[in-house]
């Protein structure tokens, strides 16, 4: 776990810096008109590092914690020598992937910023439930685990429906667009770098819970 452990330090750190420091914060937020008219593109990686609160921050970073651990190890068993290099670009380019929609809609908009690591956290957490989709999953107040491959689509209908009402800095449509590439992600390189089918795997387990349920 040592890339994702890293990347949960760094996305504290700056993350509590912040909190206390505007100038950071609007520095490295998602801001769509800063990168249109400045060529700011950093933003779409930098905005990952920062959180609209504590509790934004923690429940990224739990989620991220969790689910990082199977879809790193996965990564580094199925890729082998550039599982690390690939789990990196994943995390990165979900970053930069689920804020697009975001800033084509966006890009003269001065009343619209977002912020936090959502895209590619979700790109992990949906990477994660692809290759174990039976798992458990505890959603608060539900106190019974779910399967993971029923929370997906719930997840998927919940982000819409914030990002619809849309009355937060938190940039919810990057939990959707991040989530479907992650599983992109995965399925593309896993068909062209190894012999691993997750599509076939997951379709199996599945089946298999169904029956024993």
């Amino acid at each position: 776990m040592e890339v994702t452990i890293t990347i949960m330090v760094i996305t504290c750190i700056v993350s509590f810096v912040a909190f206390s420091d505007e100038a950071i914060k609007n520095k490295l937020i998602f801001y769509p008109p800063y990168i249109t008219e400045r060529n700011q593109w950093y933003r779409f990686l930098t905005h990952g590092l920062i959180h609209a609160d504590i509790a934004h921050l923690a429940f990224n970073m739990i989620s991220f914690y969790f689910f990082g651990r199977i879809t790193e190890a996965a990564f580094k068993s199925i890729f082998e020598q550039t599982g690390a290099l690939l789990y990196i670009l994943m995390y990165l380019s979900a970053l930069i992937v689920s804020e697009l929609p975001s800033y084509n809609k966006h890009k003269n908009n001065y009343g619209y910023a977002s912020l936090g690591a959502s895209g590619a956290v979700s790109a992990v957490v949906f990477i994660g439930i692809l290759l174990r989709p039976a798992d458990g999953i505890t959603i608060f107040p539900i106190p019974i685990p779910i399967p993971g491959f029923v929370f997906a689509p719930l997840f998927i209908i919940v982000s819409a429906y914030l990002d619809k009402k849309g009355n937060t800095n938190i940039g919810h449509s990057a939990h959707i667009w991040g989530a479907l590439y992650g599983l992109a992600f995965m399925i593309v390189t896993c068909y062209f770098l190894s012999d691993y089918r997750p599509v076939s795997i997951f379709i199996e387990e599945v089946k298999n819970y169904i029956n024993n349920f």
